[in-house]
């Protein structure tokens, strides 16, 4: 499968580099969004950028029009987007705290599903693959707001696959655990990287989710962990 029509939330992170980098290698047209994005981060003729912020649902309605205006079609969408906030108990816990989690982790990707799912689906070999978190398979004291929505995105992504299985379309979730990236390594200075993720390994997984030969792969929920 080459030449696809690859959207990528969250595409200049720290793993969103590794897979719009990987989806580019293997020929694939990308358009890269996150809040702030220019085309020169990444220089390639098959890269295009967008500036998104996936909170607002009219910015996301106006960005999945610019890219079937353009390209007339959309293959693969892949939901990097996500924060993180931890610290605070559910007592705790702040509305904005909590509100921002909501936004970042679920609303987000309900609106680029909802966009996108329409357009997936006459691909006739659509994808969804969105990364959720390896904290999400059970709770966790101080991480409330983090986990809660984190979860909900498994459920979510999950009841996409369910209704959208007669058109082709597969929805997968990933849960990596703590990646070993720039922004972690400044936040957890003294941790042991070596048993961090390799953010390389999960692009890996997202591009065999996206292939054709993952075709009978959906409604899954898959943890990957680094050298624990």
């Amino acid at each position: 499968m080459s030449e696809r029509i690859v959207f990528i939330t969250g595409a200049k992170g720290g793993l969103g580099t590794f897979v719009t980098q990987s989806f580019l290698q293997q020929g694939d047209m990308v358009i890269g969004a996150s809040r702030h994005m220019d085309s020169s981060e990444f220089p390639s003729p098959n890269f295009r950028a967008m500036s998104v912020d996936f909170t607002n649902e009219g910015q996301v309605h106006d960005s999945i029009a610019k890219i079937i205006a353009e390209f007339g079609r959309l293959d693969v969408l892949v939901h990097v987007l996500g924060g993180f906030a931890g610290g605070q108990s559910i007592a705790t816990t702040d509305d904005a705290t909590w509100k921002r989690m909501q936004d970042l982790n679920l609303t987000s990707a309900f609106y680029a599903f909802r966009e996108t799912i329409p357009h997936l689906r006459k691909s006739k070999n659509g994808r969804i693959v969105a990364i959720g978190s390896l904290t999400a398979k059970e709770s966790q004291p101080n991480l409330g707001a983090y986990v809660t929505f984190k979860a909900a995105l498994s459920t979510l992504v999950q009841t996409v696959a369910l209704e959208n299985a007669d058109a082709g379309l597969t929805a997968n979730v990933i849960l990596p655990g703590t990646m070993d990236t720039p922004a972690n390594r400044q936040a957890m200075p003294k941790a042991d990287f070596s048993k961090w993720l390799n953010p390389k390994r999960v692009a890996e997984l997202i591009l065999w989710l996206a292939d054709e030969r993952a075709a009978q792969i959906t409604g899954t929920v898959i943890p990957i962990e680094g050298n624990r």
